[in-house]
């Protein structure tokens, strides 16, 4: 299995293409290897207190924005069944975590809730990567193509990195859907440029990540057919338009979109215009 890269190497494009990142101090990485940056100053995944400690700190990182009350923390920790001392366990875990994470971030306690605290310009990946896929559809549905595409490969380079792994629970299963989700959006933006810029095969291959990802996904599967129709295959198209029909037909008792019907006329014409 491929090592992945360090966090400060998750994309260097996200500094080329987001200036707005590029005075952050602190920055905050919960995909691939979890880890805190400041400066010079790194605090890597092995100096969380074990594997609870780093799913504790990613937990009050994505939920940042909030005060988490403890008996929320504590059921997200241990997935709904804490240990019968789990105040005084959760206790020790954030002592654990503040002695980690030093004075790179704090985790305030107040009225029996925990709260993670950043830098007014502190960093998070995971933020980073919600932002970046809205920035590529705002600038697709804007006809900036060279700033959608920018902004897809931040998102899917960040949304690709694997999220706490070797550990499971229905908060992480939860939490990689949705990265899942954003890495699906940001290939689709990714795909439709290429289509435009007649790179049929880029096209094709990124709408085929997607229907990997979310094999019902009908922008996806028309993302495909219009590929195939751009590179001259018609009957490909019309296959893959029955794929899906009979996907969503058998699996989920429903019909294709209008969408995905009128690409299914526009390569049935093509088909038959081409001479025999």
């Amino acid at each position: 299995m491929t090592t992945p890269p360090p966090p400060s190497a998750v994309d260097t494009r996200v500094d080329a293409l987001a200036e707005r990142w590029s005075v952050v101090t602190v920055r905050v990485y919960l995909t691939g290897n979890v880890a805190v940056e400041n400066g010079d100053i790194l605090v890597p995944e092995r100096r969380f207190p074990a594997r609870q400690g780093r799913f504790a700190f990613a937990v009050l990182a994505w939920e940042r924005h909030r005060a988490i009350a403890t008996d929320e923390l504590a059921d997200i920790v241990w997935d709904g069944e804490p240990p019968s001392a789990w105040r005084t366990a959760l206790r020790a875990l954030i002592s654990k975590l503040r002695a980690a994470l030093g004075e790179n971030a704090s985790i305030d306690q107040a009225f029996g809730c925990y709260q993670l605290r950043l830098p007014v310009d502190g960093w998070l990946d995971v933020e980073a990567c919600d932002d970046a896929v809205h920035e590529a559809e705002t600038a697709f549905a804007q006809n900036d193509p060279r700033g959608a595409m920018g902004w897809a490969l931040v998102a899917n380079a960040i949304a690709r990195r694997p999220f706490l792994s070797g550990d499971d629970s229905r908060w992480i299963e939860n939490r990689r859907a949705h990265l899942g989700q954003i890495r699906v959006r940001a290939l689709e933006v990714r795909g439709r440029v290429c289509l435009q810029n007649g790179d049929h095969i880029g096209a094709a291959t990124d709408a085929g990540l997607i229907l990997g990802l979310d094999p019902y996904r009908e922008s996806a599967a028309a993302l495909l057919m219009r590929a195939h129709i751009a590179a001259g295959n018609p009957a490909q198209a019309i296959a893959a338009y029955e794929g899906m029909r009979r996907s969503l037909l058998e699996d989920l008792g429903t019909e294709p979109s209008d969408e995905l019907e009128a690409v299914f006329l526009e390569a049935a014409t093509r088909r038959r215009s081409r001479p025999a």
